[in-house]
């Protein structure tokens, strides 16, 4: 007997929430170190903030591209796992981890050598120490961060999200009162003297996720090694050598993965580099708006990891028409509950904004900028959830030249055009920040519409075919 349309929706809906929510929460828990470091800091000075702003967004920026890569290891580790060939599920791992390593030589020199975001940004002397000594920090973080990427990946796809949840959840708390130790500084008497540690402001964020990163990633491996749970996929006590098709698997799904994610993410970070030439005020609330975005983003992010595990899962196991539907169904929830909290950040956004600092000048800025977050969302949210869809179908290219027009089009070339009135049209109230943000908004919702509307047709279009797995080594 057929279900009508929304008793099959909230089927779908409870398969994907067992999955969804610790990726949700341990998301969370993520993009709670890039909001201890911007509350910290913001209460620090706001110079550093504006180091902080410009030093992030040139970590993401390096980070988020590579670690699509990696994150290739899902949607192929999922429909083996799907098919049940876990050994071959186990070796993508494997495989996985050589390849964050190698990407890791290639994002820590980018870190190192920092000049070209600091010249995008035309930062003042001063802010620019800081944001040097900050990414030579993060340099050390880049390689355990990328290497805990891939096991997320890997437990996403085999449906054991609480693990990684618990991880990440750890680390924040270590996070927390580290980082405000060596962002602030403390003296404290010792029967053996004083023990003062300097205060380090914005940099003092890096040094404290690069401890934390290490910590973290050490937990999995042992985790790895140690947890019955793995041992069916035959993972044994040393990695697998590299395997030149496995790696070149990845490599085929994961670099266009890699660009897409980069686009998505420079065409906001880009932002922050550019907003910095107006002043350090403006890219504060920059900052700061960005963060209460992304947190936003973390419940859309979870849907679209747990529909894209389902749907390739369901592939893997030779089940097309549920595969497709679950697709669809995790695109209708995730634009549904997007559009609610889109609403209610709207109408509550000034409290918001005064829960991160008390200086009237900065939510000054920050406020007219979060106008845009209803129409943002939404759109962010439906974007993210056809195109994980599309990726566990192995589909990564249409949605690379969707986000390269949608977003550095649209959003940051119209934003800049906008925001400098580089042709002499920009109306006076967009002009500025708001400028790029009206423009990013704009990309996303062409970004949003596009990306369902391919998925739409992929799906019809695969619904009298059957979907074959992809020989993987």
């Amino acid at each position: 007997m057929r279900r009508s349309g929304a008793a099959s929706l909230l089927h779908s809906a409870r398969r994907i929430a067992p999955l969804a929510w610790p990726v949700f929460i341990g998301q969370l828990a993520v993009l709670a170190f890039a909001t201890i470091d911007t509350i910290l800091v913001a209460r620090y000075a706001a110079l550093d903030l504006a180091a902080l702003a410009i030093g992030g967004a040139a970590y993401v920026s390096v980070f988020v591209g590579l670690m699509g890569v990696v994150l290739a290891v899902g949607p192929i580790a999922g429909q083996l796992f799907g098919a049940g060939k876990l050994r071959e599920c186990g070796q993508q791992l494997h495989q996985a981890m050589w390849l964050a390593l190698a990407l890791s030589v290639i994002g820590c020199t980018a870190l190192l050598f920092p000049e070209p975001f600091l010249s995008l940004s035309r930062a003042s002397p001063e802010v620019a120490a800081k944001v040097r000594a900050h990414l030579t920090a993060l340099a050390f973080a880049l390689p355990p961060a990328l290497l805990f990427t891939v096991f997320r990946g890997f437990n996403t796809a085999v449906s054991r999200p609480k693990v990684v949840m618990a991880l990440q959840l750890v680390a924040l708390l270590v996070k927390l009162p580290l980082t405000a130790l060596l962002v602030f500084g403390i003296r404290v008497p010792t029967p053996l003297g004083e023990l003062h540690i300097s205060a380090l402001g914005a940099p003092g964020c890096g040094v404290a996720t690069a401890i934390v990163m290490f910590c973290q990633t050490f937990m999995a491996w042992q985790l790895l090694r140690r947890d019955p749970f793995y041992a069916r996929f035959e993972l044994g006590a040393r990695p697998a050598k590299p395997h030149r098709a496995s790696l070149a698997a990845l490599l085929r799904l994961g670099v266009p993965m890699g660009l897409s994610i980069a686009i998505e993410v420079t065409g906001f970070t880009f932002m922050a580099f550019f907003i910095s030439r107006i002043g350090a005020t403006p890219v504060a609330g920059h900052q700061i708006a960005v963060n209460l975005v992304s947190l936003m983003f973390m419940m859309p992010l979870a849907i679209a990891n747990a529909s894209s595990t389902l749907v390739a899962q369901r592939i893997g196991a030779g089940d097309p028409a549920d595969a497709r539907r679950l697709g669809w169904h995790g695109l209708e929830a995730g634009v549904l509950i997007a559009a609610m909290m889109g609403a209610a950040v709207y109408l509550l956004r000034e409290d918001i904004l005064r829960l991160y600092t008390h200086d009237s000048v900065i939510v000054g800025a920050a406020l007219p900028l979060l106008a845009w977050v209803a129409v943002f969302h939404i759109a962010d949210a439906a974007q993210t959830v056809a195109a994980f869809v599309l990726r566990a179908y192995r589909v990564a290219t249409a949605p690379l030249v969707i986000y390269a027009v949608a977003i550095w089009g649209v959003g940051l070339g119209g934003g800049y055009a906008l925001a400098f009135d580089t042709g002499g049209f920009a109306p006076a109230a967009l002009q500025g920040s708001l400028g790029f943000w009206s423009a990013a908004t704009l990309g996303l919702v062409i970004a949003g519409a596009g990306m369902s509307g391919f998925l739409m047709w992929m799906l019809r279009r695969t619904r009298d075919a059957a979907t074959t797995l992809e020989p993987v080594a």
